[in-house]
């Protein structure tokens, strides 16, 4: 009853497209996947749906929830805070086709799923050998060159089973935009004017390359398999593993950056990159049959994590340059510039995140009074949580941090776990050969934010066969992510401190923080679908979310305030920094309700041609606006 798409394998590829998210991009209007230039976002592919962040969409990996990204992205954008799902780890030749429900189905699914869900199916084959490789780049300045390399074959399990085998491997380069000058260079602003002859040397104006994609080398690799065991009951599962290596550029550092302290290593300047080291794995394992006091059932585990290590390289610490500055010839620090020693590269920090998800599920269809027929499902989930940060080198994060990206300090590092508990009901009701409705609800227990109950109401009316309307209204919910819950980056340098504190810290409540609680959405939605005339499909529907208490940045503190939260976090700070305008501190809340409202077009017409085949043309349309209901940040 609420609007699904269904994309194939085969739509997917023409997209041209070597990552997944990209290809929806190209395939599917409702969702997006922000292209971030530099830091911890430009290194994660999470997907955005109806105008809402990566954490409203849920993720599901043949009906199982995918576990999400350890990367938290700590940059401003239209995903910051998130921790959502990074398809690129998910091998792309591996998938036989995408279910989206445009809807919110918290009441079914649980957490996340306010926008939509992203229901990956993989292929089951039993027999074949595929093999296909492209390759290309930008046409205009022949950068960001890419090729991707895939091979998958089926084969026989035993006489009725079946195993399938995946690999990719892809690699993709720099995308650097043409034109894109630093006016720093050109001497637009009086006071960076010296910076182009700083060396005696012309330095290019496009000598920034922040506006660019990241470099990115990355390996997939993917297993599926099921296998009878009897007239009624089978054995399935899946594992997939990736690695990646991905390098993003940031904002170019002038040679006389630091006070020129860096001018010996770097004489003309330099441009650091943030570098990540990324291993992602996932194994599910389950049965399920047909014949349980007449209900279908299906029990599994799954057990997902991403484990994240960030660096920094073509960078220094220039507060450590500064610091061990020495004019003696003997000093181990002496240079001819006057300063000492700093690396080049560095360990910044490291992430893990970690799912292990159990689920049990039953679902059975009977008449009520041999007159409506009706489709019963309920069942449980059971889900542990883990959240782990570890710190960087000492280079990374000491006297300011390396520039480009300054690393975690120990006093930001832990391990978090919670567990969840989940019990849902779903029914389906065919009242008349016309009529049908779909009620669910769910409850769902968290150790750490409590519990949450979230209701849908879903109908359809055919008036003919070429004309039917539906409706939808629901509630839900996304809890806080532990990395919402438990990060923080403190930068504290010889001048002065700043940061996120993380919102269940004693440092944060000493600021008023209450810590976090769960969002909550109510949405409708409407449609009609038609067939005018025959081969001609249009489908429009109309949404509307409203979300409050949504996760965004904190108010941000100064002074003396600040200077009490960052010290009890165990950080010392300078003796000069003691002043309201150089050291701040702030945390995420609950602070901001929306209302995103939007209109889905769909259209398709297939031409057939007798003997020649059939011609599909299709078109899709997606127009959504957030708006800021209310404010409660200060």
């Amino acid at each position: 009853m609420s609007p699904v798409t269904v994309l194939t394998s085969a739509v997917l590829q023409r997209s041209g497209m070597i990552n997944l998210g990209d290809a929806l991009v190209r395939t599917y209007p409702q969702i997006n996947v922000p292209t971030m230039g530099a830091d911890a976002a430009a290194l994660v592919s999470a997907i955005n749906m109806r105008g809402l962040s990566a954490n409203e969409v849920l993720v599901l990996f043949d009906g199982k929830r995918r576990h999400t990204t350890g990367n938290f992205t700590a940059d401003s954008g239209p995903n910051f805070g998130t921790t959502g799902v990074d398809l690129s780890m998910i091998p792309a030749n591996m998938i036989d086709h995408i279910e989206v429900l445009e809807d919110g189905a918290a009441a079914m699914y649980g957490s996340d799923a306010i926008a939509g869900v992203v229901n990956i199916i993989t292929k089951k084959t039993d027999h074949g050998i595929n093999m296909s490789a492209q390759t290309g780049a930008n046409a205009y300045a022949g950068s960001g060159w890419q090729y991707q390399l895939n091979l998958d074959g089926g084969m026989k399990l035993g006489k009725d089973g079946y195993i399938h085998l995946f690999g990719q491997v892809s690699h993709t380069d720099h995308f650097l935009a043409s034109g894109a000058h630093d006016h720093r260079l050109t001497g637009n602003q009086p006071s960076y004017a010296d910076a182009a002859s700083y060396t005696g040397q012309s330095i290019p104006s496009n000598s920034n390359h922040i506006m660019s994609t990241p470099e990115e080398t990355r390996e997939n690799f993917g297993l599926d398999w099921g296998k009878p065991l009897n007239d009624d009951v089978e054995f399935y599962g899946n594992i997939t593993y990736a690695h990646r290596h991905s390098e993003a550029y940031e904002n170019y550092r002038v040679p006389n950056v630091g006070g020129g302290v860096a001018e010996s290593i770097f004489p003309y300047g330099f441009s650091p990159l943030e570098t990540i080291e990324e291993n992602d794995y996932s194994a599910t394992v389950g049965a399920k049959g047909d014949n349980f006091l007449g209900f279908e059932w299906d029990v599994s585990s799954t057990y997902g994590s991403d484990y994240d290590k960030v660096g920094n390289k073509n960078t220094v610490n220039t507060g450590m340059l500064q610091s061990t500055c020495s004019t003696d010839a003997s000093s181990a620090y002496y240079s001819s510039a006057g300063c000492g020693y700093s690396p080049t590269d560095a360990r910044a920090e490291s992430y893990a995140m970690t799912q292990w998800t159990n689920n049990l599920d039953f679902r059975r269809r009977f008449n009520i009074g041999h007159v409506v027929p009706m489709t019963l499902a309920f069942g449980m989930e059971q889900r542990m949580d883990a959240y782990q940060i570890w710190a960087g080198n000492p280079v990374s994060y000491v006297l300011g941090g390396t520039q480009g990206y300054a690393g975690l300090a120990p006093q930001n590092s832990g391990k978090w776990y919670r567990d969840v508990w989940a019990w849902y009901m779903d029914g389906d009701f065919h009242f008349t050969k016309k009529w049908e409705m779909d009620f669910a609800g769910r409850f769902e227990h968290y150790t750490d934010v409590g519990d949450t109950e979230n209701g849908k109401i879903s109908t359809r009316y055919d008036f003919t066969k070429r004309i039917g309307v539906r409706a939808t209204i629901s509630t839900g919910f996304r809890a806080p992510t532990l990395a919402e819950e438990h990060f923080s980056a403190m930068n504290v340098s010889p001048t002065g401190a700043s940061g996120l504190l993380a919102a269940s810290s004693a440092s944060a409540k000493a600021l008023g923080s209450p810590g976090l609680k769960p969002e909550r959405s109510i949405s409708e939605s409407g449609g009609i679908v038609v067939e005018p005339i025959t081969g001609l499909h249009v489908e429009a529907d109309v949404y509307q979310i409203n979300m409050r208490d949504r996760i965004v940045q904190g108010g941000t503190v100064n002074g003396q305030t600040a200077i009490d939260a960052i010290e009890s976090m165990g950080f010392s700070l300078p003796g000069n920094a003691y002043n309201a305008n150089s050291v701040s501190a702030y945390y995420l809340a609950n602070g901001a309700s929306t209302r995103t409202q939007g209109l889905d077009i769909k259209a398709d017409y297939t031409f057939r041609m007798q003997k020649h085949g059939n011609l599909m043309l299709s078109m899709a349309l997606d127009l959504n606006r957030t708006r800021l209901h209310h404010n409660g940040i200060g």
